[in-house]
């Protein structure tokens, strides 16, 4: 008898903490689109070109190494669903729900749930073998591969221009700014996890 009620307590014990991990979990998530919602309004719409410069694509890189691949990948999900749905999300230079997807920076968005979850897969398994700070690097760097592919590809399709006129107005004035993103997120990451330790 009495060997059966702590067996019963600690099933409970593991039940509820299995339902306080569901449910921060969930929480992370929804403070993640939350997070990557905020990055895309510090925005400035460029002259030249209808995709206008934010700090979305950090956010996804930071959200894809913080809460791996998955619940990352389901965040950036998530994300699309709320901006689909017509909420404040996207940037607000342009507009917003279903609309928005389709537009000119449809691809960069379409590519966060690829992107978030490639970050969070390849800093995982670069930890092992080198430093933090580099295994966010690269993580950032393989993240935002598919971000510029699938985005430069949609705003090819949807303004018809041609590859070199693309480049220009869809990749070339970001990678700067890019650079600045990936070395930013994947220090911010590296320190987080360093303090972590402590």
């Amino acid at each position: 008898m009495q060997s059966a009620i702590p067996s019963q307590l600690g099933l409970t014990h593991r039940t509820g903490s299995l339902q306080e991990s569901l449910a921060g979990k969930t929480l992370l998530v929804i403070g993640a689109t939350a997070f990557v919602a905020a990055c895309a309004h510090i925005s400035l719409p460029l002259p030249f070109t209808p995709v206008p410069l934010t700090l979305q694509n950090f956010a996804v890189l930071l959200v894809g190494m913080a809460l791996g691949p998955v619940a990352g990948f389901s965040a950036m999900v998530l994300y699309l669903a709320e901006g689909a749905l017509g909420l404040p999300v996207f940037t607000p230079y342009a507009a917003g729900g279903v609309a928005h997807l389709l537009g000119p920076s449809g691809g960069y968005l379409f590519s966060y749930p690829l992107a978030a979850a490639t970050a969070g897969w390849v800093v995982r398994s670069m930890q092992r073998v080198t430093s933090r700070f580099r295994s966010a690097l690269v993580a950032s760097i393989a993240a935002t591969l598919p971000i510029f592919l699938f985005g430069a590809s949609w705003f090819a399709y949807y303004a018809h221009h041609n590859a070199s006129a693309t480049w220009a107005m869809a990749v070339a004035p970001f990678l700067p700014g890019e650079i600045v993103k990936i070395t930013a997120a994947a220090g911010i990451f590296s320190t987080v996890q360093r303090w972590r330790q402590f």
